[in-house]
């Protein structure tokens, strides 16, 4: 008997995907067969994304939006700009202005599939298309209509993302999303399936090595895009205030202006202790983490599915073992709620009480010791990708073996 044949599709690189690898993976490792349907878009992401596929136990195919991608690229990129423009001059919002929506849902259709697994604007816009055709899960990894700031919401069009997300939570197979709070809203707000809960977890890394304990401990925080509404600015101003010895080291790409702006805002005596890395592939970033004492997971609670979902940055942490410093969001909440010893909360938005917070940590060595190992046991307990795995392969097996 054949393999049932799994189609999964995003808007992006694998490699900005994480979720959508580990999916891939799993799913593949488990024979099935299975094809990604992504969007290339990012030239540094191109050879990353050929790296991943080394051995990997699924294919991956993309639609091309780059320059020098041909006559079709050219229309993707041309769409997405005059959907843009019409959003912003005429208010006339669509899911053009997203992406190449049209191409995706074209080879989406182009590729016979026992289950479709969409993720991201356009895919969940895509698998609501063809709902009536084939088998669609989806995942809402993040809230997709209640994201972002307001200046990057304006040529979003929002009601049709809500209709989205209403119609996949009634019709799909099944949905998943990362966290019970973010699960609990969706439900809320729009009746239908209540979503799943697969976190965002990785794999464990292998045994850690012993933190270093002769040097000043390093903070450590990484997102793909180092930029404002990430909480670094009011890290940085209570960082400023504290006492005792600490470095930081940031991750992720941004434009020189504001990292300029970050600098500036910190104490000259201080700026020698802060230092910006590029990005690394996924393969290279739990050891990269490893390398440092305390993960900093800063999501602002101002923007909903900020508050709501578990991100990656603190499920990689605590599997390095580093101490979690967290912003007070329903999400981060949810986690540390498993074993507090594992990090502190703090308040983002008093500079004060934050610094003191931090110091604290700062001050005891050995209790600091005592969270780095709280934060690997519930990563090995609760918050690791060996723990989701069963969880997927079941949802999707079930989904299988309904009826379309």
């Amino acid at each position: 008997m054949p393999a049932a044949r799994i189609l999964i599709v995003t808007n992006g690189h694998l490699c900005r995907n994480p979720r959508v690898l580990k999916e891939a993976v799993s799913l593949g490792e488990a024979a099935y067969d299975v094809t990604v349907l992504g969007v290339s878009n990012h030239p540094p992401s191109v050879p990353v994304d050929a790296g991943l596929l080394r051995g990997a136990p699924f294919r991956l195919v993309a639609v091309n939006t780059l320059p020098g991608g041909g006559p079709a690229a050219f229309r993707a990129r041309l769409v997405q700009r005059l959907a843009r423009e019409a959003a912003a001059v005429l208010a006339w919002k669509t899911i053009h202005a997203l992406g190449p929506a049209a191409p995706v849902l074209a080879r989406l259709r182009s590729f016979p599939a026992d289950l479709t697994i969409v993720h991201n604007e356009i895919a969940h816009w895509a698998g609501t298309r063809v709902l009536g055709e084939r088998r669609v899960a989806a995942d809402l990894e993040d809230w997709h209509s209640e994201d972002l700031l307001p200046s990057d919401r304006r040529h979003r069009p929002l009601p049709l993302l809500r209709d989205i997300e209403r119609t996949l939570l009634h019709d799909a197979a099944y949905v998943t999303t990362t966290s019970h709070a973010l699960a609990a809203a969706l439900h809320s707000r729009y009746g239908g399936r209540r979503p799943e809960i697969i976190t965002n977890s990785f794999p464990l890394p292998p045994t850690l090595l012993p933190h270093k304990t002769e040097a000043p401990p390093a903070f450590f925080w990484f997102s793909q895009t180092l930029g404002p509404g990430r909480g670094l600015e009011r890290f940085l101003a209570a960082w400023s205030l504290t006492k005792h010895p600490s470095r930081v080291v940031l991750l992720g790409a941004g434009a020189d202006a504001y990292r300029q702006a970050l600098l500036a805002a910190v104490p000259v005596a201080q700026r020698a202790a802060i230092s910006v890395r590029p990005l690394v592939p996924p393969a290279a970033l739990p050891a990269v983490i490893g390398e440092h004492d305390i993960g900093l997971a800063l999501e602002e609670r101002t923007i909903v599915s900020h508050d709501l979902t578990i991100s990656n940055k603190i499920l990689q942490y605590l599997g390095a073992g580093l101490a979690i410093v967290a912003s007070d969001t329903a999400g981060q909440r949810e986690v540390l709620a498993h074993d507090p010893a594992a990090g502190i909360v703090v308040p983002l938005h008093d500079t004060a009480a934050f610094a003191t917070l931090l110091d604290g940590l700062l001050a005891d060595r050995a209790q600091l010791a005592a969270r780095q190992a709280a934060a690997r046991h519930l990563a090995e307990t609760v918050y690791c990708w060996e723990r989701e795995r069963p969880r997927l392969l079941d949802l999707v097996a079930t989904a299988l073996a309904s009826r379309a």
